[in-house]
């Protein structure tokens, strides 16, 4: 009986620290890079849809590396572009990119460390590396 007291013990245990590790608030640098990268890919998925309108090729590159000071730029850029404004869901991720400019600049000001200051690098992805097996 001994053993599986311990065990029913160890298994409370580890389901309070699971839950306790699921309801923590966000940190800041957790919500903006969950943030940069539902937008990145909302813009992947906008340029690719075939129902969107032909505007959505003129907007500017939405690829987003908050470690990348330029990010602060690209983000102004996109939500001041003025075209598609028509087209809803360029609207959704306009709104999207203010938000997250403005929790770089407010919120999140004094917890955030740029690694980079290249504007190139935002221009064009980084694919991620190939496997081989």
């Amino acid at each position: 009986e001994l053993p599986t007291m311990k065990m029913l013990l160890l298994l409370a245990a580890l389901l309070s620290t699971a839950l306790l590790a699921s309801t923590a608030p966000p940190t800041c640098y957790s919500r903006v890079l969950s943030l940069s990268k539902e937008i990145t890919e909302s813009f992947k998925e906008l340029q690719t849809s075939k129902t969107v309108d032909s505007c959505v090729e003129m907007l500017p590159r939405l690829y987003l590396d908050i470690h990348n000071y330029c990010v602060l730029a690209k983000l102004r850029d996109f939500v001041a572009y003025p075209g598609c404004d028509r087209v809803v869901e360029v609207n959704e991720l306009k709104e999207k990119a203010r938000s997250l400019y403005t929790i770089l600049i407010s919120y999140c000001r004094r917890d955030l460390v740029f690694l980079t200051d290249d504007c190139n690098a935002l221009e064009i992805p980084i694919s991620p590396p190939i496997e081989h097996s």
